[in-house]
């Protein structure tokens, strides 16, 4: 058994943003995974409000995962025959929003617009720039109301303007929706935008403030 992560405690509360950082391979997505309930710790507790997520048994931590965070990867995973619009609607599926899917689809409406696409919710993957698809994601990520959003390394495949547009989209949403955020990233730039610093070398955590 190899061990990833060594000793680490964190805490992120609602309306935090904290970045993560450190060099490939020490652990900053094994963290994130078991941050997200994608994976389970063989070792050490990871908490929601004082509930051990690991009791919650598979079923219920896909129902936890659905209803109370949202994802934002490197790569969009956006279904290239879907439009923008039906791609932002995928996670309602699972009934994780509630309500009807006539609220659902006006919400989806709601968030393409404040990531400014309102004019391209129509369109497919393919006929949207990289750093459009990214938002999309993002939009997606937005559609069942979490509480906390992960997003790893969610401008590494972009040039560096889409790159600060998305993290500037990132800060806006952490700051106007009260969401807490985590972002791990090997941008500089991006981590320097958040007030929280923590990095992982050979699976440590240290922690700092940056402004």
């Amino acid at each position: 058994c190899v061990e990833v992560l060594k000793g680490i405690s964190l805490g992120v509360a609602a309306g935090e943003s904290l970045a993560i950082v450190g060099p490939s391979g020490s652990g900053k997505s094994t963290l994130l995974n078991l941050m997200g309930a994608l994976d389970v710790p063989t070792g050490g507790r990871v908490l929601w409000e004082g509930r051990d997520l690991a009791s919650l048994g598979e079923k219920g931590r896909a129902e936890f995962r659905n209803r109370q965070i949202g994802f934002v990867f490197q790569l969009h995973h956006l279904l290239p025959q879907c439009t923008a619009l039906e791609n932002v609607l995928v996670p309602t599926l699972a009934g994780g929003a509630g309500g009807s899917q006539e609220a659902a689809l006006h919400r989806a409406k709601e968030l393409l617009s404040k990531v400014g696409l309102a004019d391209r919710m129509n369109r497919r993957p393919g006929e949207l720039s990289g750093g459009q698809r990214q938002r999309v994601a993002v939009a997606r990520a937005l559609i069942n109301g979490p509480r906390l959003l992960l997003a790893d390394e969610p401008t590494g495949s972009l040039d560096e303007r889409s790159a600060d547009e998305i993290a500037g989209l990132l800060e806006d949403l952490n700051r106007t929706q009260g969401l807490a955020l985590v972002v791990v990233t090997h941008a500089a730039r991006v981590a320097a935008r958040l007030p929280r610093v923590a990095s992982i070398r050979e699976g440590l955590l240290r922690e700092g403030t940056q402004r």
